[in-house]
């Protein structure tokens, strides 16, 4: 089993073409197909699914691949700190749940590289995809949100997959809403002052458990419910629609611009469930992060610290 092996399965399986895989590594597609059906023969499993629609990993394939990611990770960091090859593109890649925060800090890590070539790379996805990500090393960090209602579900999936949680900020909820919205001068809003306004949630997709949800307090019962999968068509609906979403209060103006506004929510009984959401990332376990990754978490802490959270 060579690490060339590896590098053939990672990118067939990035890419979901055994055509492409071929052109981009330049190799003949007989002598690709070859080569990973000598690393299936060795490994004793079926790396991947054929079809006419492209390649697929099987069950065993992703764990496989997720053992491969890291493996190529470690080498292309032994390759920066000692190779020879100045001109090394250097790769990163986060998925995060929608947090704009996550984004700007994205934004400024690129900013700060400079000149130098790379090849990032951010997702904004469902939580479920932001683990299986990280999982399988898609993404080296993911950004995601614990609360007392889904930690023991979260933390357990997360253990499963041999990853691990690393705190950031500890936020209070906040309503989320369209400066023009009639109840944004209020001091705090609660449930019984929403009653009459949709409320905004990301979908997670047919199999996503409601552990998965991004918002705090979302087993309440709300009237009118309206899902996106998005940021910009979830701030289109809080201004066409008054709608709103429940949030960390941590609000991104560089990104979403100043015409939205964050205010406290407020508990009107000791029964309306979490208090508070824990953001953090997630990583493998046992992982020695890249300079890059550092860089971005660096990024992600200072620019938290800057809002005061």
């Amino acid at each position: 089993m060579t690490l060339q092996q590896m590098r053939y399965a990672i990118v067939i399986s990035d890419l979901g073409s055994m055509n492409k895989a071929s052109e981009v590594l330049y190799i003949s597609q007989p002598s690709l197909t070859s080569a990973i059906h000598d690393l299936e023969k060795e490994a004793g499993i079926k790396l991947f699914y054929r079809s006419g629609r492209g390649v697929t990993p099987t069950a065993e394939g992703e764990e496989f691949l997720g053992y491969a990611r890291q493996v190529w990770h470690q080498y292309e960091q032994l390759m920066r700190t000692y190779g020879s090859d100045n001109r090394r593109k250097r790769k990163f890649g986060i998925s995060t749940q929608h947090y704009s925060f996550a984004t700007q800090a994205f934004i400024n890590m690129a900013q700060e590289c400079g000149t130098d070539e790379y090849e990032f790379a951010i997702r904004e996805t469902k939580t479920g995809e932001v683990i299986d990500d990280v999982a399988v090393m898609k993404s080296e960090i993911g950004i995601l949100y614990l609360s007392d209602f889904n930690r023991k579900v979260i933390l357990s999936l997360l253990k499963s997959k041999e990853l691990e949680f690393i705190h950031l900020v500890d936020c209070d909820a906040y309503v989320y809403l369209w400066k023009g919205h009639p109840l944004a001068e209020r001091g705090s809003i609660g449930f019984e002052d929403l009653a009459e306004y949709p409320n905004l949630s990301f979908e997670q997709g047919a199999g996503g458990s409601f552990y998965f949800a991004e918002e705090i307090l979302s087993t309440a019962d709300y009237p009118r419910r309206i899902k996106a999968n998005d940021r910009a068509t979830m701030l289109n609906l809080m201004r066409g629609l008054n709608g709103y979403t429940l949030c960390s209060g941590i609000i991104c103006n560089e990104l979403n611009g100043g015409d939205y506004i964050a205010v406290p929510f407020r508990y009107d009984s000791d029964k309306e469930g979490d208090k508070a959401m824990e953001i953090g990332y997630i990583k493998k376990k046992n992982l020695i992060l890249s300079d890059i990754a550092r860089k971005y978490i660096e990024k992600l802490e200072q620019y938290l610290d800057n809002c005061g959270v």
